[in-house]
């Protein structure tokens, strides 16, 4: 594990967001693309929402939102399976195939139970082109189209932005990445926060990637309530 250093003692304001990513049943333990452990970050996420609202900031939900024929899925590809490494010849789409997951209207790609949906202020549904991939809660692999969310934090006046949610290394790491690009001061927070590890090294590379780039990292203990 990349070796970080941890914020101490976050005092969140109303120019703060918190993105809250895809917990969805899909993702969690059980679902048709489970996080180890997917489940078990959700009660931390919600005082940390809590901590959030108490303090006048924004809490932000990402919902992968897919359609069936989304180019993702290896079962839209002949002969393809889940886990294949697959790139599109424009790079939208990679670099590994999914199984069929957060399809639209289906219970996998409903928000869990457990999750405090009424804490969030915007949700913002993702992934909705077929032919592009969207780790991102703020736009497309392509870079072409954009969610709404960065409008959304512009109109609040966002300057920090906290990235929790599923999965650590792939719609989180992009979430932050991009947030990172367009101006924000971004924090991780570590341990509300679970990987895919497909493939196996990449968990490893986001976090050394988002140190570099000058990602900060947070845990939960770092907040003051």
């Amino acid at each position: 594990m990349e070796q970080l250093e941890f914020q101490k003692n976050i005092k969140i304001n109303r120019n703060d967001a918190l993105i809250i990513v895809d917990i969805q049943y899909d993702f969690i333990p059980g679902g048709s693309l489970p996080v180890e452990e997917g489940d078990l970050i959700i009660t931390g996420i919600n005082l940390i929402a809590n901590i959030f609202k108490k303090n006048k900031a924004k809490v932000v939900l990402t919902q992968d939102w897919h359609p069936q024929n989304h180019l993702s899925f290896a079962s839209n590809h002949s002969g393809k399976t889940p886990g294949d490494d697959f790139i599109s010849e424009d790079g939208a789409i990679g670099p590994i195939l999914w199984p069929d997951h957060c399809v639209q209207g289906t219970k996998g790609a409903e928000f869990h139970k457990e999750l405090k949906v009424d804490l969030a202020d915007k949700i913002i549904k993702k992934g909705m082109n077929p032919k592009v991939d969207s780790y991102s809660g703020f736009q497309d692999n392509d870079k072409k189209s954009e969610t709404g969310l960065r409008d959304y934090l512009k109109s609040k006046n966002i300057n920090r932005i906290f990235v929790c949610g599923l999965a650590l290394d792939y719609c989180c790491y992009y979430t932050a990445k991009d947030g990172f690009d367009f101006g924000y001061k971004v924090y991780f927070i570590i341990d509300l926060t679970r990987g895919v590890g497909l493939p196996e090294d990449s968990i490893k590379i986001a976090l050394r990637n988002m140190k570099e780039k000058g990602i900060k990292f947070a845990e939960q203990s770092s907040f003051k309530s």
